[in-house]
């Protein structure tokens, strides 16, 4: 299968970066490099990706596209999101075909985990 025209790449805000680098690697795994001042990749993600450094937000009421994690366990992975000091900001619910929560990221960037399971 070929690379064009899929999603390669995705960027987000961060206005912490040292706080938001901390809690992706502590209740993901993901891993960083950083590109100046202003700039962190990450990989270890499924996708790769970026932060750059800004005072806005990522966040579905402001019409944000939402990244979606995908988990085995979702309980676990709430219990972990929650220790790394991320923010629940809608629970779990069930939807056709699954499982979900929202979580707020030290930047404040909405993300979610969903599960099959």
């Amino acid at each position: 299968m070929s690379d064009q025209n899929h999603i390669n790449y995705i960027e987000l805000p961060a206005s912490n970066f040292e706080a938001t680098k901390r809690f992706f690697n502590e209740a993901f795994g993901w891993k960083f490099q950083d590109w100046g001042e202003e700039y962190c990749s990450f990989s270890e993600a499924g996708l790769d990706g970026g932060f750059y450094l800004s005072d806005k937000s990522a966040t579905v009421d402001k019409g944000s596209a939402l990244v979606i994690l995908y988990s085995y366990d979702l309980e676990t992975t709430l219990e972990i999101v929650e220790s790394a000091k991320g923010e629940i900001v809608v629970p779990i619910f069930s939807f056709p075909g699954g499982r979900r929560f929202h979580f707020k990221e030290p930047s404040g960037n909405e993300l979610a985990v969903w599960s099959d399971k």
